[in-house]
């Protein structure tokens, strides 16, 4: 079976202290009885770092840069990533996409940097509102993920999925545990198609995850956990919703 993983994307939020007051109640809420990471902003991995250090709590980042190293003023590298112990690199989140003009195939080659030094990639994919109404849910996903898949090759086993409808992040809106669950199961189709290796993948789902909807959610049988924005924020909702995935 599947174990959980619960992962808290912070976003450009967060401060010393109150980094270092969520980061103590997480690590005094354990165990939760699945695999809990927190994805901070660049400059707070250290500290991270050292205020999880000893603990089975992971830490990651919320991009990465396709480039190993050179004149990319503003960019951090994988091997740097690696350097600060991260576990995960939050990739092709649909702000990224949005804000930043991030294609596929940029997605695609992050991924790839961050598994050559070790880093796990979060694969973000999903629709907008107006995708999904015109019926184009599957098709758009399924293109996002391929062209992940098809540059990570015999190593797309290796990274994470995360399932994140646009129309749902940060809106208030949740897609329906089954809602979800069909277009994770599509993913998992897809996934086991390339790799074979689709029964040991987690696909997690992200948009408006709080805690009163997460267990439901954690319930359907190819939701393997979640990628929490606000409500990894406040330390009571984000635990609550880490031990909903126990």
């Amino acid at each position: 079976m599947r174990r959980k993983l619960v992962v808290g994307n912070w976003k450009m939020n967060g401060s010393r202290p109150a980094n270092a007051e969520l980061l103590a109640a997480l690590v005094a809420a354990r165990p939760f009885g699945c695999d809990v990471a927190v994805c901070v902003p660049f400059v707070f991995l250290g500290e991270t770092a050292a205020q999880l250090a000893g603990s089975d709590l992971r830490w990651g980042a919320q991009d990465v840069s396709a480039q190993a190293e050179g004149a990319y003023t503003g960019e951090v590298s994988a091997a740097m990533l690696h350097e600060c112990g991260c576990r995960y690199a939050i990739v092709g989140h649909s702000e990224r996409r949005a804000y930043h003009a991030e294609s596929d195939e940029l997605v695609a080659a992050k991924a790839q940097a961050a598994l050559g030094r070790g880093v796990t990639p979060i694969v973000c994919v999903g629709e907008t509102l107006e995708q999904r109404d015109a019926g184009q849910t599957e098709a758009v996903v399924k293109r996002q993920l391929s062209a992940v898949i098809h540059t990570l090759a015999h190593c797309a086993a290796e990274m994470v999925v995360a399932y994140e409808p646009v129309w749902a992040i940060g809106t208030g809106r949740t897609a329906t545990p089954e809602q979800a669950q069909a277009v994770h199961a599509v993913l998992r189709a897809q996934l086991q198609a390339a790799t074979g290796h689709a029964d040991r993948m987690r696909i997690l789902y992200g948009g408006s995850v709080k805690a009163d909807n997460a267990r439901a959610l954690f319930a359907m049988p190819d939701i393997d956990g979640g990628l929490i924005g606000g409500a990894s924020l406040k330390a009571a909702d984000f635990i609550a919703i880490c031990r909903a995935g126990g």
